[in-house]
């Protein structure tokens, strides 16, 4: 959901959350910033309003945003680390146009839809995926991850402000066990605070099922009712599965495993063939691009469904 603020000279767009909202509250508070809401969007343009640029050193989360500085007349573009939320734009007769969809850029006139030599070989290649920065369109970028952008009078120019590093590992067994728990344990607890009602997505598989454990463990030691899961299945799914030393169960028992040890409401939504093969034009639509086939129209029905009850899911 894009959201928008203003403070003073400055008015920010914004699409995401920031988890350390907290943190960053006291620190304003400290130096004398009125904060009136709960909201992250508030808290992260008074945050750039105290640190400029820095900020982007200051955020846990996944965002992206453009803050407009009416007095220097400048904007300041940044994408979190991993690109969780995208950020796409293109300059247009010296106008600096961006978007969290490339679809909004084709609504401005004069952006021209030409396919890209090297995105379109790309996508025939190895799409979904793609060269950082670049899309199939051309004269259209990304701003790519734990990267931030500049526009002003000046000119425009991208700077990165976050590279992961790869260190010796010297902790031993107990304290690699004690570390990776607690850092599971806070990138995910810190998710789970939202105004809207919030889910997870339960495969069954290793990523989801240790989201819900730990999710569901947040739920029952703060008194919460039991975190509600959801989970998709294909119509005579159960009669064509064939065992393989690859997967020699389907899904539903690694879920039924989880389900009947977790404090969680599990729900299942079924889906029949015909249903994907329709909404395969939705789906690439959705996307922007052509993507994963029937992985993505799945997707996009198994949301859709899981959309009439619940507003925020955590999944990898």
């Amino acid at each position: 959901m894009i959201e928008t603020f203003s403070f003073g000279s400055y008015v920010l767009v914004y699409n995401g959350q920031i988890y350390n909202t907290k943190e960053l509250t006291k620190i304003l508070k400290e130096n004398n910033f009125n904060i009136n809401s709960h909201s992250d969007t508030e808290v992260l343009l008074k945050s750039y309003i105290f640190f400029g640029k820095d900020v982007i050193n200051h955020l846990n989360g996944i965002f992206a945003f453009a803050i407009w500085d009416t007095n220097k007349k400048e904007i300041f573009l940044a994408r979190d680390h991993f690109g969780v939320k995208p950020l796409f734009y293109t300059n247009i007769n010296g106008s600096l146009l961006f978007a969290s969809e490339l679809k909004a850029l084709f609504q401005y006139p004069g952006v021209q839809k030409r396919l890209d030599e090297q995105g379109i070989s790309e996508l025939f290649g190895i799409g979904p995926a793609h060269t950082p920065g670049t899309t199939i369109f051309k004269d259209i970028y990304e701003i790519k991850p734990a990267h931030f952008a500049v526009f002003n009078e000046s000119g425009f120019y991208i700077k990165r402000y976050w590279k992961l590093k790869s260190e010796k590992h010297s902790d031993n067994f107990n304290e690699t066990c004690d570390k990776l728990k607690f850092l599971l344990n806070d990138s995910i607890t810190r998710q789970l605070v939202s105004d809207m009602p919030l889910c997870t997505f339960l495969s069954g598989g290793l990523d989801s099922s240790i989201i819900t454990k730990f999710a569901s463990n947040y739920c029952k030691e703060q008194g919460l009712p039991p975190l509600d899961t959801y989970s998709i299945d294909y119509v005579d799914n159960d009669k064509n599965f064939v065992k393989s030393d690859f997967q020699p169960n389907s899904d539903n028992f690694y879920i039924d495993l989880m389900t009947k040890n977790l404090y969680t409401n599990h729900h299942q939504i079924v889906i029949d063939t015909p249903e994907l093969a329709d909404n395969l034009e939705d789906a690439m639509i959705a996307r922007d691009m052509p993507g994963m086939a029937d992985i993505d129209s799945s997707l996009l029905l198994f949301c859709k469904n899981v959309k009439k009850e619940m507003t925020v899911s955590l999944t990898r």
